[in-house]
């Protein structure tokens, strides 16, 4: 009986009768995705045997992480390293999980790694820590909007108290305010504990608003988020006032170490950097000067279960290199890295497991160390991927590694 009523829930989905949505409402949560999968099945003539995952809990996952949910995508998940780091929050030699499609990336941090731990180890350290919501308000006049600015000054207590009373563990550090005429942003930053914070930051500037509203005759607020904030978009607000983490990585490598594992020199590796890093995204207009940051904050985001989409402002940054005697100083800057170990997709079995490769699964002790250890590894590895690229690229290195791990074809 069960059998029949699936099958003929499958056929009205399937001929559009029946929404999505809808088939949680007729069945369990594991039922509903079997359901849904095979009438995607019938309606596009697609084999999704592949996608079908009997070990993910979809109980936990309807309404929580994914709707219409029909299985689960599978990508290869490697680890780079080890790798030394010598941060304030992570210390030691950590494996580096990474979800990646991309045959020789984490080879790539796995060389990296290999000559930074033979260096000493990176060092890492967090500069800033607060995730950022900036609704925008509209005044009447520009009159009104300087009333408006001297008022949240004064004011601050009492809307930080509104803010606050929404959250168990996220605290209100400061208001920053950008006018353009009658338009008012009020970028939020918030410190959020474990939690990258987006939503927990999202209802607490809600009622923060509610607050504003209620108590400066004339403000309105037009949407919770004005774009100042500035999330999943590239943006120079992020670059200058950081956004999640701020994160600084550096090494120094010798040329002894440089010669035995990348086969290039310290002055070749130095001029990559320079006339690509720099000059070449300068001359792109591009915001990020660096080689391939997104390469290795996406591969870690997919496998530790972080906002992908996150990805495009967590990337942004700088790599700066300096010949040092035979050797070469190497440095990252991550403005705004927007990670956390608890939320999201971080409950998830597979990414709650890489995060504990790490040590970092779930709340730390005290709360936000956890979050912050995994940033400070985050910027090592990256740090080893722009290291092993540079090198890569002045050893004119970076064709015959990918012909050799990137290629699924017979020569």
């Amino acid at each position: 009986m069960e059998s029949n009523m699936e099958d003929d829930l499958i056929n009205k989905v399937a001929a559009g009768l029946v929404g999505l949505h809808k088939v949680d409402e007729a069945v369990e949560p594991a039922a509903a995705a079997r359901v849904r999968r095979m009438a995607v099945e019938k309606a596009t003539g697609a084999n999704l045997a592949a996608v079908d995952d009997s070990t993910m809990d979809y109980s936990a996952i309807r309404n929580r992480n994914a709707e219409n949910v029909i299985g689960s995508t599978r990508i290869p998940l490697g680890v780079a390293g080890p790798l030394t780091v010598n941060g304030e929050f992570a210390a030691g030699k950590f494996y580096v999980p990474m979800a990646t499609t991309e045959g020789a990336l984490i080879a790539s941090v796995s060389r990296g790694s290999k000559a930074i731990t033979a260096s000493g180890g990176a060092n890492a350290r967090i500069i800033e820590n607060g995730m950022s919501r900036a609704p925008v308000f509209v005044l009447d006049s520009v009159s009104e909007t300087g009333k408006f600015l001297e008022w949240v000054k004064l004011n601050t207590q009492g809307i930080r108290k509104a803010a606050e009373a929404t959250t168990t563990h996220g605290k209100l550090i400061d208001i920053t305010p950008f006018a353009t005429g009658n338009n008012v942003w009020l970028r939020f930053r918030y410190d959020t504990g474990d939690a990258m914070g987006m939503n927990m930051v999202t209802i607490a500037t809600e009622a923060a608003c509610a607050h504003i509203e209620e108590n400066f005759s004339g403000a309105r607020c037009i949407a919770v988020s004005g774009n100042m904030c500035s999330d999943k978009k590239e943006s120079l607000v992020n670059n200058l006032y950081g956004r999640g983490k701020s994160v600084l990585a550096d090494a120094f490598v010798s040329g002894k170490v440089l010669d035995a594992v990348f086969g290039t020199t310290a002055a070749a590796a130095n001029d990559v950097n320079v006339r690509k890093n720099l000059l070449g995204s300068a001359r792109a207009g591009s915001f990020k000067y660096n080689a391939h940051f997104a390469n290795v904050v996406a591969a870690v985001f997919a496998a530790t279960g972080q906002d992908i989409a996150q990805v495009v402002e967590s990337s942004s940054g700088y790599t700066w290199t300096e010949v040092r005697g035979d050797g070469l100083y190497i440095s990252v800057t991550l403005p705004s890295l927007e990670v956390g170990t608890v939320g999201g997709g971080t409950s998830l079995p597979s990414q709650s497991g890489a995060l504990s490769i790490m040590g970092v699964a779930g709340g730390g002790k005290p709360a936000g160390r956890n979050a912050l250890r995994l940033a400070e590894i985050i910027s090592a590895a990256v740090l080893a991927g722009e290291l092993n690229l540079v090198c890569a690229l002045s050893a004119r290195d970076l064709g015959k590694a990918h012909k050799k791990l990137g290629r699924n074809v017979r020569e």
